[in-house]
Parts: structure tokens; C-alpha cells; sequence
């Protein structure tokens, strides 16, 4: 009996005499039957599809919603975390100076503390993104060092530091303050 291959109009027919409740009102001829519901099936495929469209829609714009989301948390632990390194900047140049002064007859125990509290502070700080930009010897660049003293013509060159700039995740958030002087090229 699977394989059989039912008639539309006999089906319908049975539907109509048996009173099924489908809640359609169908005609008493099985043929106007069959046409009303393939009317019936078409729109609800309509409909169907239109909730489909409705329900991709709305997971997309909650997709992009997760995402934006996501973006801009980061983005406030970003802030929050360049505030606070703002904030530590200072201490760092404090130490950076503070090892630059050492005298020759100071209590190494103290120097080395100090150097290990240096290195220990960077380290954190690193961790977080912060890199130091490089300075002394490369070349002049004025996204990333701020020339205080110094000058020439052509090719300038960083010959000495007078702060430290740094970067945070590749973003300068404070340049180096540096001394320049033009290179000087080998003569041949």
C-alpha cells in the first residue's frame, strides 16, 4: 500500500465527508476543494517563508548586536587599562631617573632592589601592552618621539632620551621626548 498513489480529488473527498476539522471552509466539489487548499498550502508557504526571512533577520542583528557588544567591553577595559598605565607613567620616569643618577658609592643591595622594582613594574605593565619605543640611535620619526633639542638638515637620527615614550597595544599614548641631530653620512 505504500507504493499506491493516492488521488487528490479522492482524498479531499474523504476530508469533506468525514468532516475533518481543518479549519477551512471547503467547497462540497472535491476539485474546488483541491483548489482551495493548494491555495491554503501556497500561503502558508508564504508565510512560512516570511517568518523565515523575520527569524534570519533578527539572528543576524542579535549576531551583530554579541559582536558590538563584545567590542566595545573590550574597549572599556582598554580605557580603563591606559588610565591606570597613564597613571603609573610617572613612577616609571621616576626610577628611569632615579637608576640614571646612581652614584658610584651607592649600597648596591639598594640599586639592585631598585633596578629589580624597575624591571618587575615594566614587566607588569607589559603584560598589559605596554611597549617602550624604541629611541636612542634609530631613526627621527615624529609619530613616535618628540624632538626637544637638537636639529639639521636631511636625515635626522635620535642621539639622546630625555623620557621615555611608550605605546600601548601599538598605540603611542605617550611619545618619546628626544634629543636629534642630522646623521652624518661616510664620505666615499
Amino acid at each position: 500500500m505504500a507504493d499506491e498513489v493516492l488521488d487528490p480529488e479522492v482524498v479531499v473527498g474523504e476530508i469533506v465527508e468525514e468532516g475533518f476539522d481543518h479549519g477551512i471552509e471547503l467547497p462540497e466539489d472535491p476539485a474546488e476543494a483541491v483548489d482551495v487548499l493548494v491555495g491554503e498550502v501556497m500561503e502558508a508557504r508564504r508565510t512560512a517563508a516570511s517568518h523565515l526571512d523575520d527569524l534570519r533577520r533578527i539572528a543576524a542583528e542579535f549576531d551583530n548586536y554579541r559582536k558590538r557588544a563584545t567590542r566595545e567591553r573590550a574597549e572599556v577595559v582598554d580605557r580603563a587599562a591606559e588610565r591606570v598605565i597613564q597613571t603609573l607613567l610617572p613612577v616609571l620616569d621616576s626610577l628611569d631617573a632615579a637608576l640614571a643618577h646612581v652614584a658610584d658609592d651607592a649600597d648596591q643591595g639598594l640599586v639592585a632592589g631598585l633596578r629589580g622594582t624597575h624591571q618587575q613594574l615594566l614587566d607588569a605593565l607589559g603584560q598589559e601592552g605596554l611597549a617602550p619605543i624604541p629611541a636612542e640611535g634609530s631613526p627621527f620619526d615624529p609619530e613616535f618621539h618628540e624632538a626637544v633639542s637638537g636639529g639639521g638638515d636631511g636625515h635626522l637620527v635620535v642621539t639622546g632620551v630625555m623620557r621615555r615614550g611608550y605605546t600601548l597595544h601599538g598605540r603611542v599614548i605617550r611619545p618619546a621626548l628626544v634629543q636629534v641631530a642630522a646623521e652624518e653620512v661616510p664620505e666615499q
